[in-house]
């Protein structure tokens, strides 16, 4: 099950290098693709709103 980010999202950019498998896309709001993402984590670990959760 793939992560999920909120609107909560301010685009900060910090998950952007954690992501090993390059899931997460810029925007006014990040988002995951879900067919990448392998649902480690580390992307929401990085967050500092807690916009990223399992979906």
């Amino acid at each position: 099950m793939a992560y999920i980010i909120s609107d909560d999202c301010t685009a900060c950019g910090s998950c952007l290098g954690e992501c090993p498998t390059g899931a997460i896309s810029e925007g006014d709001i990040y988002k995951i693709d879900p067919d990448t993402c392998t649902d480690c984590g580390a992307c929401a670990d990085v967050c500092p709103v807690q916009a990223i959760s399992p979906a």
